[in-house]
This record gives C-alpha cells, sequence and structure tokens, in this order.
C-alpha cells in the first residue's frame, strides 16, 4: 500500500507542465483579460499576438517597408525594432537583425517538434515572431522573423 502511495505522489509531483508554471510567474507591465484583448485587437492581431499564431508568408505590408522609423507592438504601443536595422531575408516575413533595447523578452517553443527562440513584446508579452541564428554575419547574424500584424509603424520625425 505504501509503494501505490509514494508512486500516486510521484506522478502529481512530476507530472505538472514546466511550461505553465513559467507562464504564471511572467509579469508584464501592460495586462489585460482575454475578453479586453478580444476587444481592441482584430481578430487576425488577436490570433498572433496572444495565441502566438503565425501569418501567411508574405501578406504583411510590412515586409518590403523601407521608411525610417520605428515598429511598435500593435497591442501596446512599446517600441520593438528600427526600420535601420530591418534585412530583406526573403522569407516572407519583416526581418530585422536586432531588436530595440527593452523591447522585447525571449521564451521558448516547441509547437514544431523542435525548440525555437520565440520573440514577445516586453511590455505586454504579445507574441512577435522567432529569432534564428541566420541573419547578416556583418552585424549580428540573428534573424528576428516577426509577424507584421504583430506591429504598427511609426514614422521618424523629420
Amino acid at each position: 500500500m505504501k509503494k501505490l502511495l509514494l508512486i500516486a505522489v510521484s506522478i502529481a509531483l512530476f507530472s505538472c507542465n514546466g511550461t505553465a508554471q513559467e507562464k504564471e510567474q511572467e509579469s508584464f507591465e501592460v495586462t489585460k483579460s482575454e475578453a479586453e484583448w478580444k476587444k481592441e485587437l482584430s481578430e487576425n492581431e488577436f490570433a498572433v499576438l496572444r495565441q502566438a499564431a503565425t501569418e501567411p508568408p508574405f501578406s504583411s505590408e510590412l515586409n518590403n517597408f523601407k521608411k525610417p522609423g520605428t515598429f511598435v507592438c500593435a497591442a501596446c504601443g512599446n517600441e520593438l525594432y528600427r526600420t535601420e536595422n530591418k534585412f530583406m531575408s526573403g522569407t516572407g516575413w519583416p526581418s530585422f537583425d536586432r531588436a530595440i533595447e527593452g523591447g522585447v523578452a525571449y521564451g521558448s517553443d516547441t509547437k514544431l517538434g523542435y525548440q525555437r527562440d520565440e520573440v514577445h513584446c516586453a511590455r505586454c508579452g504579445g507574441h512577435l515572431g522567432h529569432v534564428f541564428n541566420d541573419g547578416p554575419k556583418e552585424t549580428t547574424g540573428k534573424r528576428h522573423c516577426i509577424n507584421g500584424i504583430a506591429m504598427d509603424f511609426i514614422p521618424k520625425k523629420q
């Protein structure tokens, strides 16, 4: 009987989802309920920013965008990337070799069966995309592959 009880307690203790616990520990300056986010974001913005969906490649008008300015989080307006750090990766999504310092937070996901470095808005936790090590070697070597729908653009003031 003691063995059975020990096995049951062990299963209960070690079957907890580690990533769920990590999510509970995250805290962001901007926090809203799912209903509040749904009210403020379009259906597609909500899918990407709050449910970690991916927009279709080559669907974002920001993919070929080159005007000087700042890309901000579509959910909370936090500054994420500058045009000067944007490059054409040919992947179908806006790509940057670096983020604005403090603008993004990093995590990981295994949705495709392997671990990827995920990028979130550091202010509201919205899913932005992923970071890969195949960016420009002459700069950082990183490629921040970002969903265009997760960002808005603010032009640089003349």
